[in-house]
């Protein structure tokens, strides 16, 4: 028998013992979690190994090391499930063990994790699903520490698998503690008719169809049965509740519009806010009518396209701007009582959202499109990466900083301080007006961002280094290099003018690296 020190208190010890309709629920909890498959809240792992005509039991050892590897991860990210008995094709293979193997397993809760740690909001049990034993094991967010290894080691979740971190990328800071758990609270009174009922089954059918509105809370960690029915927790009442009351549970749960006149705000008398709106309701409302609400600012013109259709052009790419707005909804802290506001300059775009960036994310790692995944609010994030609406806050930036860039504006701009976060859009293009009409000559080729980049290096009938094209590709990946100048070349608008030995020998006489020797000339395509 496993030692006193790796006994752990599983919710369901003996399953004979607890009410049926209990059992019930956590199975079809479980058949549910396996038929929407592996996620980043989801992890399922065979208790078998070998070849398919000769599979075996794999060592109790490894399956307690996978246990413990796969809760911690899912504690330092966003909480999730992991299944023991169940194929990553979900197939249910079941777990061949022993008895007492088994209760080794649900012991790794206690005995895979850094001594003297508990994991948040812990579930551990065996089932039987389909005449097979597997184990089931659910946990939530941590908040308040860093959950690690028995070795000291830190991993997390991030998408569908589990990746190394270290300690100091996810320390938590103790003001933050208050706003990463706001989301899972549980709100005393409220009930399942405070929600907008028909919202809350068209999304519990996207999820899984014929779902029920109580079984999809309850499977999306949005609620749980109490003595005295369903409670909801409060991400719940923010992405469901109904538009009418949604003050109740959040006093700003809305997005302010303001039109300035001009590129500054001013006050008193010279005060220059020509329009300001505002809306509120729940948080898949607010993702609706912002953008509603913001069409008629942003609208430049309306064209008719070659398929003889209407296309509305605007003063900023349509997705970059939804995706920031999205960005904001989702990551703003609630546990401030302030909304979301939008103010809309001549020249840029500033959304600004409560509360200031998560400790575990930096602006530098922002900008350099690093794709931290962190959720403040892991709830309401999980219900909305689960509908294919959004991405964690560093995926989204690196989203949004590439549709400006393919767009051809200026990079956003972001700022943070302890009150608030900022991404601010420009409409300004990113090149001056006389780069602009330098590049309007090869506007039939639909040249890339990188080749145009390229191309601004010849204006004025410069010659080209191969440092030069290195420098604006921020890359001395060779691959990219060679892509870009090979199809330049190809279109006959970058004309080699030195081979390869005159360069070598201007080098040497120069005393200088040949890389830096220009190599090459920009052609103007011929109408």
């Amino acid at each position: 028998m496993a030692s006193d020190r790796f006994k752990v208190k599983i919710k369901y010890v003996d399953l004979q013992k607890i009410d049926m309709e209990e059992i019930l629920q956590l199975q079809q909890r479980v058949r549910n979690t396996i038929m929407v498959r592996e996620s980043h809240f989801r992890e399922f792992k065979s208790a078998f190994e070998g070849k398919p005509e000769s599979k075996k039991p794999r060592l109790v050892k490894k399956i307690c090391e996978d246990i413990g590897e796969a809760l911690v991860a899912f504690a330092n990210a966003d909480g999730g499930e992991l299944l023991i008995g169940v194929e990553n094709d979900t197939q249910i293979t079941g777990i061949p063990h022993s008895e007492e193997d088994i209760q080794a397993m649900l012991g790794a809760v206690k005995s895979h994790i850094f001594e003297g740690q508990s994991l948040p909001g812990l579930l551990a049990t065996e089932l039987e699903l389909d005449g097979k034993q597997i184990l089931y094991f659910s946990v939530q967010k941590g908040t308040a520490q860093i959950y690690q290894l028995p070795d000291g080691r830190c991993v997390r979740r991030m998408d569908d698998k589990t990746v190394p971190a270290s300690v100091n990328q996810i320390q938590f800071e103790k003001q933050e503690i208050r706003s990463r758990e706001f989301d899972g609270q549980f709100v005393d009174g409220a009930s399942v008719v405070d929600l907008d009922l028909a919202l809350l089954q068209s999304v519990a059918d996207s999820f899984l169809r014929g779902l029920s509105i109580e079984l999809y809370l309850q499977q999306s960690n949005l609620a749980i049965y109490g003595l005295g029915g369903l409670r909801l927790k409060k991400a719940a009442l923010l992405l469901f509740g109904k538009s009418q009351e949604i003050q109740r549970w959040h006093s700003r749960c809305q997005i302010r519009i303001l039109k300035v006149s001009g590129e500054k705000l001013e006050s008193g008398e010279k005060y220059n806010v020509v329009s300001d709106e505002f809306i509120q309701g729940n948080i898949f409302e607010l993702w609706i009518k912002s953008w509603q609400l913001l069409r008629p600012f942003l609208a430049e013109k309306t064209t008719f396209t070659q398929g003889a259709t209407f296309e509305q052009l605007f003063s900023y790419p349509e997705d970059a701007l939804k995706e920031t707005i999205l960005n904001a909804i989702a990551h703003r802290d609630y546990s401030i009582q302030n909304g979301i506001e939008i103010f809309i300059f001549s020249n840029r775009l500033e959304i600004k959202s409560p509360g200031a960036l998560l400790s575990t994310i930096t602006l530098e790692g922002l900008y350099k499109l690093e794709g931290a995944h962190e959720s403040r609010n892991p709830n309401i994030s999980r219900v909305l990466r689960e509908n294919k609406l959004m991405r964690e806050l560093g995926e989204g930036m690196k989203r949004i900083f590439e549709l400006m860039e393919v767009n051809e504006f200026r990079k956003p701009i972001l700022y943070s301080n302890g009150l608030w976060f900022s991404v601010t859009l420009s409409n300004l293009p990113v090149y001056t007006q006389q780069q602009a009409n330098w590049l309007h000559q090869f506007k039939k080729l639909e040249l890339s961002p990188e080749e145009k980049a390229v191309l601004m290096l010849g204006m004025d009938d410069r010659s080209i280094s191969p440092t030069e094209i290195e420098k604006i590709l921020k890359s001395k990946e060779l691959f990219l290099y060679n892509t870009v100048v090979t199809n330049l070349r190809r279109l006959g608008v970058l004309k080699s003018i030195l081979s390869n030995p005159e360069a070598t020998a201007m080098a040497k006489k120069r005393s200088i690296n040949k890389k830096s020797i220009g190599r090459f000339k920009v052609i103007i395509p011929k109408d």
